[in-house]
C-alpha cells in the first residue's frame, strides 16, 4: 500500500475529481483499507447509515456487462464504435463503490443520514487521494433504475446516492477557482449596512 501521508489540509486542497483514468486496477486490500478508515465520518447517534457495493478486479467485468445491458438502454441504439467510446468512461476506472443509504420516512433522520454518508464519501475520496487514487462522485439516472437496483441488491427503503468511480490517473486536472471567506461569510449580527 503506497500512501503519501498528506496532511489533512493538503488532501483537501490538492484533491481533484478525476474523470480520466488510466485503466490500472485498484487493489482490493487498498480499497478495503480506505473504507475501514472512511467510516470514521461524523454521523448522528453513530448510525453509520451507509453500505457499499464495490467492484474491483474481476467484478468490474460483470459491472461493465450490467452497465451495457441494463443501466444504459439508450446506448443500445448506438453503433458498436460509438458504444465502445461511451463505455470507456466506465471501463477505465480501477474500482467502483456504490454508496447506499436508508431512506428513513422521517425527514430529519433522512437528511442526517444523507449528510453523514456524504462525509463518508468525502473521506473515501480524500483517503484515496492519499494513496494516489483519484475518484469522481457521479449520480447517473440509471442508479434509480429498478433493474440496476435489483442487480446491486438494493432493498426497498434504500437509495443509491453515489456511484464513486476510483482509479489511477496520469494527469491532474487544473484546480477551479474557489470563493474566499470574505465572499461567503457573514458574522452574526452584521449585514452589508453595518460591516
Amino acid at each position: 500500500m503506497n500512501q503519501q501521508s498528506l496532511s489533512v489540509r493538503e488532501a483537501i486542497i490538492e484533491r481533484r475529481s478525476i474523470k480520466k483514468f488510466n485503466g490500472q486496477p485498484v487493489d482490493r486490500e487498498v480499497l478495503l483499507q480506505i473504507v475501514n478508515d472512511a467510516v470514521w465520518a461524523p454521523n448522528h447517534k453513530n448510525r453509520e447509515p451507509w453500505r457499499l457495493v464495490a467492484a474491483c478486479g474481476k467484478e468490474i467485468l460483470e459491472l461493465h456487462k450490467l452497465l451495457r445491458d441494463i443501466a444504459i438502454p439508450k446506448w443500445k441504439e448506438l453503433s458498436e464504435e460509438a458504444l465502445d467510446k461511451q463505455m470507456q468512461k466506465f471501463t477505465l476506472p480501477g474500482a467502483y463503490a456504490f454508496i447506499i443509504v436508508p431512506e428513513d420516512v422521517r425527514q430529519k433522520q433522512r437528511l442526517e443520514d444523507y449528510a453523514a454518508a456524504s462525509m463518508f464519501i468525502q473521506n473515501i475520496q480524500l483517503l484515496a487521494w492519499d494513496y494516489g487514487i483519484g475518484s469522481c462522485w457521479k449520480t447517473p439516472d440509471f442508479l434509480d433504475a429498478p433493474e440496476f437496483r435489483e442487480a446491486l441488491g438494493v432493498k426497498s427503503g434504500e437509495r443509491i446516492i453515489s456511484m464513486l468511480q476510483m482509479g489511477y490517473f496520469d494527469d491532474i486536472p487544473k484546480a477551479a477557482e474557489r470563493k474566499k471567506s470574505d465572499e461567503i461569510v457573514t458574522f452574526f449580527g452584521q449585514n452589508e449596512d453595518n460591516i
